[in-house]
């Protein structure tokens, strides 16, 4: 055995909270190492090419790509620099874990105001257990409420604290490296970069990213490798090429990779295939372009296996030698997934997807991508259960559906419970809240009732206070919409996964019962104006609803079911009143997460590429009063 080292070659993760800024210094990047042609129209994130990511403006899947670095610290010519951008997101979890499979290091990037959040404790810890390298990257620091010093104080006990955690579980790991973390102060926006710690809301002092690229060269490893090894290369995402089909992109650990290459594939519980490489593709910036062969350490794409999935392994032929499989943490949040069964199923014109066949073949296909997301049988042939790390990541996943034509009937998100010991234990989050002083009160008061914990409190004398808490996870199904009105917009929330504890009892999340629709028809102006004072409306005049669908909010604690659609009796007498205008309520227009927050647990949501509505999973009213009733008999008796 002889290691051997590729100095022309990085492969670094960049990895931070939600909105602390990665993608745009992936921009930059991108941009100072002449990556993109001169006269090339390059978008604003880039990296978010994906459609929902750009309307929620976040990163939801893990993406690569390859910058040349030639300035002055590539002293041996060129540098490759393969950088993973990866979600910020604590329910994307899964990506996060398959990027940092790929690297030899990470870029830790934490914002120069709001200091380390949930998921910077998450993704360090994961850096932190693969034993790779960090480099601490203090980004905005020209935010007018930067305070540098405290937040590079913060993100240092994090490392060590974190290290004392893992010391057990890590025994190599080394502690004098996590104690000499370099930093760079960084503003990704204007591409700027120090050594050098700027005043708080000032810019560095240096006007490029020279500083980073060299924290990259010097702390980054090199790729190591067996030069005597055979080909071992680990699959660890998934695209796809109108012409290619699909494409498994990997990361070579040992060994030449070639076009036209015969090689070994182990995939399943280490069944072995031969099979040849027909394509295989490098990454230039954001393209990917043919190439001949790749070494140890390099990420490529290879197409030709149509059936290959994430964790398999491709080896040589006469020495198969299959990597481990990539773990990641259990699903929390789950959610019922089948077929529309509303009586306007099919006719909303756009939606062509509604059989049961169709809804599970693409469950399927979501599997082969998505290493977080697990379908669980139900013993139903129209609907299945659908796990997953949190609520907005199976939110994404049915809003991909719409928009792909399927009709879909989704259920309460639930959450996925253990049983240990004799008893019932439920997932807990770990939730950060920063919000203005003044808010402090209603905060407690709404967590409390959500069986919340608080755990630390800290005012950093600028109005604003940071409190921690300890909340089960159902708890925080339906939170955001309420903590936003009760903050009047202003709170920020992130929660991460807390393991699991004993079943902390019976949450009310929501108040107010629903407005029921008791017949169907089109609503009317009429039937709007009258009930207008009963609470909040969802639907709008001329809209088709049916019986059983919810179609707003009673004002009152009980479910009210309504004739939406009675219309004005006509006669041939004038009235004095006649002349009046009508003035009505504006009515709510819920989104598919807030309908989903929405829905109670006698109540699921109709998905379709047109519209999203309430309805309770019994549309019949009689059918709905006798359950009522067998309900309140089951509680008096216990």
């Amino acid at each position: 055995m002889a290691l051997a080292t590729r100095s022309d070659l990085r492969n670094v993760a960049i990895v931070a909270h939600v909105d602390h800024g990665k993608t745009t210094l992936v921009d930059a990047m991108l941009k100072q190492t002449h990556s993109f042609a001169d006269h090339a129209h390059v978008d604003e994130r880039a990296m978010d090419s994906n459609e929902l990511e750009r309307e929620k403006g976040i990163t939801i899947l893990a993406k690569n790509t390859a910058v040349t670095y030639r300035g002055a610290h590539a002293t041996d010519g060129p540098v490759t620099i393969n950088v993973i951008d990866t979600p910020g997101h604590a329910d994307f979890g899964g990506e996060v874990e398959r990027g940092l499979s790929m690297v030899d290091g990470v870029v830790l990037l934490v914002d120069a105001s709001e200091g380390p959040l949930p998921q910077t404790r998450f993704v360090l810890r994961k850096a932190l257990e693969a034993k790779l390298p960090v480099v601490l990257l203090v980004n905005k620091t020209d935010r007018p409420d930067a305070r540098i010093d405290e937040v590079v104080g913060e993100a240092q006990d994090l490392l060590l604290g974190l290290a004392s955690d893992l010391a057990d579980d890590v025994p190599d790991l080394d502690l004098d490296a996590i104690l000499d973390v370099p930093v760079v102060y960084a503003s990704g926006r204007n591409g700027a970069a120090s050594r050098n710690k700027p005043e708080n809301g000032a810019l560095p002092d240096n006007g490029d990213l020279e500083p980073l690229f060299e924290a990259i060269l010097q702390h980054i490893p090199a790729p190591t490798y067996d030069d005597e090894a055979p080909l071992q290369a680990h699959v660890t995402n998934l695209d796809a090429s109108p012409f290619l089909g699909r494409l498994a992109l990997l990361r070579i650990f040992n060994g030449t990779l070639r076009k036209g290459q015969t090689v070994a594939w182990v995939h399943g519980e280490g069944a072995v295939s031969n099979l040849r490489i027909t394509e295989l593709l490098a990454t230039r910036a954001l393209e990917r372009y043919p190439t001949d062969q790749a070494a140890a350490g390099d990420i490529v794409a290879v197409a030709g296996i149509p059936e290959i999935t994430i964790g398999d392994t491709l080896a040589d032929p006469e020495d198969v030698r299959p990597l481990p499989a990539i773990h990641v943490d259990d699903p929390a949040i789950s959610m019922l997934i089948g077929t529309n069964t509303s009586p306007l199923a099919g006719k909303g014109g756009k939606g062509h997807k509604v059989t049961a066949r169709l809804v599970k073949d693409r469950l399927d296909r979501e599997l082969i991508g998505n290493v977080s997301v697990k379908v669980v049988d139900v013993g139903r042939p129209d609907a299945w259960e659908v796990q997953g790390r949190g609520e907005l990541a199976l939110a994404i996943l049915v809003e991909q559906m719409r928009r792909e034509g399927y009709e879909l009937t989704v259920g309460k998100p639930q959450v996925v419970t253990k049983e240990v010991d004799g008893h019932t234990h439920e997932p807990f989050e770990h939730l950060t809240i920063d919000a203005p002083e003044e808010h402090l009160g209603a905060i407690t008061q709404l967590l409390a009732a959500r069986k919340g914990v608080m755990t630390t409190m800290a005012n950093h004398g600028t109005g604003w206070v940071r409190m921690e808490f300890r909340v089960p996870s159902r708890g925080l199904i339906g939170f955001r919409t309420e903590f936003l009105t009760v903050t009047r917009g202003t709170g920020i929330a992130n929660a991460i996964s807390d393991g699991y504890d004993r079943w902390a009892g019976g949450i009310t999340t929501r108040v107010n019962g629903s407005m029921v629709a008791d017949r169907s028809g089109v609503v009317t102006p009429f039937a709007l104006q009258n009930l207008q004072q009963r609470g909040t409306f969802f639907v709008k005049p001329s809209e088709e609803v049916y019986e059983g669908m919810v179609v707003g909010e009673n004002s009152r604690q009980d479910d009210m079911d309504v004739n939406i659609t009675k219309e004005k009796q006509l006669n041939n007498i004038r009235s004095s009143t006649g002349e009046e205008l009508e003035r009505l309520t504006p009515s709510r227009e819920l989104s598919l997460e807030e309908s989903l927050e929405f829905a109670r647990d006698d109540e699921c949501v109709e998905v379709t590429p047109n519209a999203v509505r309430i309805r309770k999973v019994a549309l019949d009213q009689q059918t709905r009063a006798r359950n009522a009733s067998r309900l309140k008999r089951q509680l008096a008796d216990a």
